[in-house]
């Protein structure tokens, strides 16, 4: 469990059941995948670039197995790791010479913490990889559900970070040397309703410790409604997941 110290921010139980969900999902109909498959070819691209190729690798926080069926190819040696185990089962065991996070670290209470378990975890000269949906992130989708209930707002999307506030959760980290930088990565909906499922099937949707009352019927109806107002000539609103890549080193 994170310090007493640390402020609670998301939910170790609504994580868990979100992680399952699409766990379930991705196992049982052609549920959504693209945010996953642009991780792990990301993570690919940037290994084939440095030209490492590890033989030991801790992946965590990609419910599709993309990632997993891409480091296979490779032959590497793969160890998982839930979304939960940063904080409530502290650092991890062994020596890896990759520890690859994909979308996870995001919803976790004590983020320095879980980034000195990462680096801890890694063999002298490894490498961390840490990829999660960054600020300023699905913009079209916040500004509907505010529009939805302007008199008293509710907070149901998380706060995200941005790529400078990454560096220095890097460098608080202790990593030898430290890369932040990112990416976006448009997709189109022609209802919020789509979009809404699709982050369902990521395990992308809310879990804050604070649990925000439902939407109800009109307030649903406007969220939509706002949600179809950034639309082009197509009909289709077109939503940006900016995407934040940390890449750090062990001595």
């Amino acid at each position: 469990m994170p310090p007493p110290h640390v402020p609670k921010i998301f939910s170790y139980p609504r994580r868990r059941a979100r992680w399952n969900r699409a766990v379930q999902r991705q196992n049982a109909s052609d549920a959504a995948d693209f945010l996953f498959r642009s991780l792990a070819d990301e993570v690919d691209d940037r290994l084939g670039f440095m030209n490492i190729r590890p033989r030991s690798v801790m992946l965590s926080g990609d419910p599709t197995g993309l990632s997993q069926a891409m480091f296979e190819r490779h032959g590497a040696a793969l160890t998982h790791a839930t979304p939960l185990d940063r904080e409530e089962e502290g650092a991890i065991g062994g020596r890896f010479d990759l520890i690859v996070s994909l979308a996870d670290i995001d919803t976790v209470n004590d983020v320095p913490g879980a980034l000195i378990h990462m680096r801890s975890a890694l063999a002298p000269g490894g490498i961390a990889m840490i990829a999660f949906v960054g600020a300023g992130s699905l913009a079209n989708l916040r500004r509907a559900l505010l529009d939805a209930e302007p008199d008293r707002p509710a907070a149901r999307m998380h706060p995200m970070i941005d790529i400078q506030s990454g560096a220095a959760l890097m460098q608080r980290a202790g990593f030898a040397r430290q890369v932040a930088d990112g990416y976006s990565l448009k997709v189109a909906y022609r209802d919020m309703d789509r979009l809404i499922d699709d982050l369902r099937s990521q395990a992308l949707t809310n879990v804050l410790d604070t649990t925000p009352p439902p939407l109800g019927r009109d307030a649903l109806r406007k969220a939509r409604k706002s949600f179809l107002e950034g639309a082009d000539a197509s009909g289709r609103v077109t939503e940006t997941f900016e995407i934040v890549v940390l890449t750090g080193w062990r001595d």
